[in-house]
């Protein structure tokens, strides 16, 4: 009976952009997506050379992501991306009674996307990234456990301002308001 059905050619098939989640209508944008271009992070933090990583997680995770074409030059852009890193923290987790077992590193980052020819900031997020590690007896393996938690972090808050970027190109609230008609003067 198996071998039957397997062989017998049967085939599903999907047409047109497939199911959407939550049984939504799937909606097709006929304009194309916004060109944004995404600035240099400013790094607030105590932990340094930050900025460049970050930069380039939001740059790969937008790329890939946003709903939105990542430029490199303003000329051809759109939209351009800014931010800060305010804080990174690295709170204990869990502990004995003489010893730290386990922290987590926190990062806390500000972004904000402006329109280029009118400088109105069209979209500000906060976001938050956090990565576990377990500690160890060797101090310099800590460091190391740590600075991968500071990118795992990174990647993991890079990916959510991306998604959360993608929902407001998405829903339409990135696009320009239409202009009210011109009255005339009594």
């Amino acid at each position: 009976m198996v071998s039957m059905l397997v062989g017998c050619g049967y085939q599903f098939r999907v047409d047109g952009s497939g199911p959407t989640i939550g049984g939504a209508p799937a909606t097709a944008s006929t304009e194309p997506p916004p060109r944004l271009v995404i600035k240099t992070l400013i790094n607030n933090s105590f932990e340094p050379n930050l900025e460049a990583r970050y930069t380039n997680y939001l740059r790969d995770e937008f790329s890939t992501g946003s709903g939105a074409q990542v430029v490199s030059e303003f000329d051809a852009a759109d939209l351009a991306l800014s931010g800060q890193i305010l804080s990174v923290s690295v709170p204990t987790l869990s502990f004995s009674q003489t010893a730290t077992l386990e922290s987590r590193a926190e990062v806390v980052v500000l972004v904000r996307v402006e329109e280029i020819r009118s400088g109105k900031i069209v979209w500000t997020q906060l976001a938050k990234g956090g990565a576990e590690f377990f500690i160890t007896p060797d101090l310099q393996f800590n460091r190391t456990l740590q600075n991968r938690a500071v990118e795992q972090a990174g990647r993991i808050l890079a990916a959510d301002l991306a998604s959360r970027f993608l929902l407001q190109v998405e829903t339409g609230a990135l696009k320009k308001p239409a202009s009210a008609p011109a009255s005339s003067p009594p």
